[in-house]
C-alpha cells in the first residue's frame, strides 16, 4: 500500500517510523521492497554522491535530477525531496515555484525544509498551496559554516527552549512530521512529547517516533569518518572494492573473458 503524508502522521504513538535516503532508481526500489515508510532524496547527495565537502553546493537542478530517478522506481514509500541551500530562503513566490517543480517535474510527494520558527511562515504558505512539508530542526547542515561544525544540540536549557519552540512553530505551520538531527536525547524526548506529529530522529537517541539514516552510511559506502550514531549494517564499499580488484586482475591476467 502506498504511504502518504497522512500515513506518516498516523504512525505517531503506534509504531516507529522507518526512513532512509535514496538518490537513484535501484536504491529506491530496494528501500521500498524492504518496507521503508519514507524515502528522503537528501541534499546529502552532495557529500555521498557528488564529492562535495558539505551539502551547501547542491543545487535545485541536482535535486530534481536525483528525485526523478527515485520517483521512476514508483516506490510504495513516501518520496520527500530536500530543498537545498539557498532555495528555501529565496522570495516566497520563487520558493513556491521551486517546490512545485519538485512535485510536478521530478515526482516528489513532499519537500523537506531546514529551519524552525524563522521558516514557519514559508512552510505555512507551501502547505496552503497543497505542498506537504517535512520540517527539520536541531543541526542544520545547510548552515554548517555558521554553526562551526557538527555537534549535539539541546544540552543547555536555552538551546532546549529554542529547539522546542522551533519544532512547535513548524508543526503549527502544517508540517506533517519533523526531523530532529543531532539532538541531546533528553531534548529529543521533550520535543517528541510536545508534538502531535512524528519526530524522526537522526543522531537524536532512541526515543523519537522514528529514525532516518543516510543509506550510504549504514551500507559502508561513506568516504571518510562515519557519524558515531550510525550502525553499519553492511560493508558494501569493501565488497565493491574486492570485486573491482578481481576484475582488474582477471583482465590483466587474460582470465576474463573466458572465451
Amino acid at each position: 500500500m502506498k504511504t502518504t503524508t497522512q500515513t506518516i502522521r498516523s504512525l505517531k504513538g503506534t509504531r516507529p517510523l522507518v526512513a532512509l535516503t535514496a538518490y537513484d532508481y535501484i536504491t529506491a526500489r530496494l528501500a521500498s521492497e524492504a518496507g521503508v515508510d519514507l524515502i528522503l532524496v537528501g541534499d546529502s547527495l552532495g557529500t555521498t554522491i557528488l564529492g562535495f565537502g558539505t551539502t551547501v553546493p547542491v543545487t535545485l537542478e541536482m535535486m530534481l535530477h536525483h528525485t526523478a530517478a527515485v520517483a521512476r522506481a514508483r516506490p510504495d514509500s513516501l518520496v520527500v525531496t530536500d530543498i537545498p541551500f539557498p532555495e528555501a530562503h529565496r522570495e516566497p513566490d520563487q520558493l513556491l515555484a521551486s517546490c512545485s517543480r519538485c512535485l510536478q517535474d521530478a515526482g516528489a510527494e513532499a519537500v523537506k525544509i531546514e529551519g524552525g520558527a524563522a521558516m514557519a511562515e514559508r512552510i505555512a504558505r507551501l502547505v496552503a498551496a497543497g505542498i506537504p512539508v517535512l520540517g527539520h530542526v536541531g543541526l542544520l547542515p545547510q548552515q554548517i559554516y555558521e554553526l562551526g561544525g557538527y555537534r549535539k544540540f539541546g544540552k543547555s536549557s536555552q538551546e532546549r527552549e529554542k529547539i522546542l519552540a522551533d519544532a512547535l512553530a513548524v508543526e503549527r505551520a502544517g508540517a506533517f512530521a519533523v526531523v530532529a538531527e543531532m539532538l541531546d536525547a533528553g531534548c529529543a524526548r521533550e520535543v517528541r512529547d510536545a508534538l502531535k506529529v512524528p519526530l524522526i530522529g537522526i543522531g537524536s537517541g532512541a526515543d523519537c517516533d522514528g529514525q532516518i539514516l543516510v543509506s550510504h552510511d549504514m551500507l559502508g559506502l561513506t568516504v571518510g569518518k562515519t557519524p558515531s550514531f550510525v550502525k553499519r549494517y553492511a560493508n558494501v564499499g569493501e565488497t565493491f572494492g574486492k570485486a573491482f580488484k578481481e576484475f582488474a586482475d582477471d583482465v590483466r591476467d587474460r582470465k576474463f573473458p573466458e572465451i
